[in-house]
């Protein structure tokens, strides 16, 4: 599946976007914010993108015009979150780039997964958190008018953390439209 909006392609990951992936992913202050350590070699990068990454609803955010990735974004049906266990429930993840923080990038392909979920998937809610004081990924959520559901401690990295986890429903969603 192929999903646009003004500025992104939305594409699934494919074998030649390794070492963009690795390059993007192996920076310590994106992996660990959502959980993840940073890739440590571009095999690394290679299991990722054969395994994690190849989700049927898994993306490539990609600038139009390079078709290069600066990230991802994902929606996590049943039996890929812990979340839910409903097939008309999904979990929203993603991460960027260092490089294009900042630049509106992720609510925009965001706000393209949700019009994805609720019309085309016909979700009935999305879910999304992140782990306290990643206020990147807070105000994101924020922004997309996710509502506040409930936190529970982590084991992350090795660190205690608290998730707070939001969820969207297609009436708020269409409320916000």
């Amino acid at each position: 599946m192929l999903l646009t909006t003004e500025r992104l392609l939305l594409r699934p990951w494919q074998e030649a976007d390794v070492n963009d992936l690795y390059f993007y992913s192996r920076d310590p202050d994106v992996g660990p914010a959502c959980g993840w350590a940073p890739h440590q070699s571009l095999e690394e990068s290679r299991a990722v993108l054969r395994g994690i990454l190849s989700g049927p609803e898994c993306y490539a955010l990609c600038i139009k015009e390079t078709n290069k990735p600066i990230g991802t974004a994902e929606l996590m049906l049943r039996g890929n979150t812990d979340v839910t266990d409903r097939a008309d429930e999904c979990e929203l993840g993603y991460w960027l780039g260092k490089p294009y923080w900042g630049r509106g990038y992720m609510p925009e392909a965001a706000a393209e997964l949700l019009r994805h979920a609720f019309e085309d998937l016909n979700m009935r809610a999305v879910w999304c958190g992140y782990h306290e004081g990643n206020d990147k990924s807070r105000r994101v959520q924020e922004k997309l008018g996710f509502v506040f559901h409930h936190a529970h401690p982590v084991q992350v990295l090795g660190q205690q953390r608290i998730s707070r986890v939001n969820r969207l429903t297609r009436e708020q969603w269409l409320t916000r439209r």
